[in-house]
């Protein structure tokens, strides 16, 4: 906290600073707690009417009356992280997105409307990279338009937690009423060690092929998958002759065969993209977990991404899968930054 020459507690913050990456100290509130003083770190979002809105790394909103306010000031971005690979938000939100390709796209300013006949969330979502070219209130009446016409209700993809993310425009659609749904965070690490995860005899019963065939479908826990839903996970697409001139991604599938005529025992997903590789679908019998065929999955893939020339890997989890979480943590991963899907007021929602 700022602290004056006297030794006394200051407010070195003003609605000027709106935006700015902020740390304040507050009354507690009366029975909350038993601690006199309250801290928070985040974007300040707003400051009107004698109230501050301050968006956590998490994608939560603080309101915080002024009249609480017993210090604060501005403070650098997050800091970068000391382990795994250096990345920015703005190249981990492209190379996620070309893992999750639509199967129809639309610009809007520096904004891409993506469709994928509601085929998960990411691909049937706003990527606001930037400015859409025009005010606000008329992007959004133009995204609600586009996702109508193709019959599926709106979302806007924002993330919040890292240098350049979207903690403003978070606020300003809670402001007009968009609700906030799946968070979820963004990890990142080296990817060798995912390689060496295990000592080989698991892996080398994990099968790789480039379609999502018929006994992958059997595992993955999304049924009756379409024609466009293939698209996007990128059957028949990987290694086509976009990706084999290094111009865009390989898609690989994992399959751990189960017994005779059952589904698989596991499945993984893992898009190469230049020195990123993503994971994703990672799935186990939940008879069979805990046996480490997940790690296996992984190290086979991960095997295949570096002969590919990967170094590094990302992939998205809840913030609420405690098994997944603790799993990846002990390979290697932290998380980089939190992400949101907002979905416009007075349409439901489905999908990841």
């Amino acid at each position: 906290m700022e602290i004056s020459s006297t030794g006394r507690l200051v407010v070195r913050i003003t609605t000027a600073d709106v935006g700015k990456r902020v740390s304040v100290r507050r009354l507690g509130e009366p029975g909350a707690s038993d601690e006199k003083f309250t801290d928070t770190v985040g974007v300040l979002t707003s400051w009107n009417d004698g109230v501050l809105l301050i968006t956590r790394r998490d994608g939560e909103t603080v309101r915080i009356p002024e009249s609480a306010l017993v210090a604060g000031k501005v403070v650098p971005p997050a800091p970068a992280r000391r382990r795994g690979p250096a990345a920015s938000y703005e190249e981990l939100a492209r190379v996620s997105a070309r893992a999750w390709r639509p199967v129809e796209s639309e610009r809007l300013g520096e904004w891409e409307l993506r469709a994928a006949g509601g085929f998960t969330r990411r691909a049937n979502s706003v990527l606001p990279l930037g400015d859409p070219g025009i005010p606000l209130d008329e992007a959004l009446s133009v995204v609600r338009r586009w996702y109508g016409d193709r019959g599926l209700p709106a979302y806007v993809q924002t993330a919040t937690g890292a240098e350049g993310t979207q903690e403003l425009l978070c606020a300003e659609l809670e402001r007009r009423g968009w609700v906030r749904e799946v968070s979820a965070e963004m990890w990142i690490g080296a990817l060798a060690p995912v390689a060496d995860r295990d000592d080989g005899e698991e892996s080398a019963g994990v099968v790789l092929s480039r379609e999502a065939g018929a006994d992958w479908l059997a595992r993955y826990q999304r049924k009756g998958v379409s024609e466009v839903a293939l698209k996007v996970l990128g059957r028949g697409s990987p290694r086509s002759s976009e990706a084999e001139s290094g111009g865009g991604p390989s898609v690989w599938f994992a399959t751990v065969p189960g017994e005779a005529g059952g589904a698989p025992a596991a499945i993984g997903r893992c898009v190469v993209d230049g020195r990123w590789a993503g994971f994703a679908a990672v799935e186990v019998d939940p008879a069979l977990r805990r046996q480490g065929l997940a790690s296996a999955v992984m190290a086979a893939l991960a095997r295949q991404a570096l002969d590919e020339g990967a170094s590094a890997a990302w992939l998205q989890v809840e913030t609420d899968n405690a098994g997944a979480r603790a799993m990846y943590a002990g390979m290697g991963f932290a998380a980089h930054h939190a992400y949101h899907h907002y979905r416009a007021p007075g349409t439901s929602g489905g999908g990841r």
